[in-house]
């Protein structure tokens, strides 16, 4: 599975209609299609698709034609998120009418190329589940585990100073929290 980390914006321009499409990391996606349509005033409809993880590792989707005919916009932008494997992410599509009336082929075809379209342009990573890894250590090796994290390439960390040492709380992917704890016990 595949991810991005920041926004993308592509335009496709398909029988004179503009589709300007936004793809975004998940957490950014709240509010957004109403931050759009107050932005973009004069287009037509703004469609979003959209797939993430819930905490039980379950694929959640959706996705909006915003007026476009049924089926037409919305679950053909999807469908391009399912074909290349994206998760965690959504894809608005801000859509400014042309004068020329696509039918519905055309339009799923449009909707569809115009997502295929911000994929090329978007820097895609390779998903990695993070988890959280909590412990604790004394004052005295706070360098040294500082260095063992970042040689781990782990740098979510939050530390809280306490009476009985140092309590740490990490985020990473797993292979990264098992490589420390490797080097760490070592």
């Amino acid at each position: 599975m595949f991810t991005v980390k920041e926004v993308s914006v592509s335009t496709t321009e398909v029988n004179r209609s503009k589709f300007i499409t936004y793809l975004v990391p998940i957490s950014e996606y709240e509010g957004l299609q109403d931050k759009l349509k107050a932005e973009h005033t004069k287009a037509n409809h703004v469609v979003y698709a959209l797939r993430y993880l819930n905490e039980y590792d379950q694929t959640v989707e959706n996705s909006s034609d915003d007026g476009e005919p049924k089926g037409c916009a919305g679950v053909p932008a999807l469908n391009v998120l399912r074909g290349k494997e994206m998760i965690n992410c959504a894809v608005l599509i801000v859509r400014y009418f042309g004068g020329i009336k696509l039918g519905t082929g055309g339009m799923a075809r449009a909707y569809a190329q115009a997502v295929k379209d911000v994929l090329k342009v978007a820097d895609i990573i390779v998903y990695e589940k993070e988890i959280v890894y909590k412990f604790v250590t004394d004052y005295s090796t706070i360098d040294k585990t500082l260095h063992t994290l970042k040689e781990c390439g782990i740098i979510q960390i939050e530390r809280d100073f306490g009476t009985n040492g140092v309590s740490w709380k990490i985020r990473s992917s797993e292979e990264k929290i098992e490589q420390y704890k490797k080097r760490s016990t070592s």
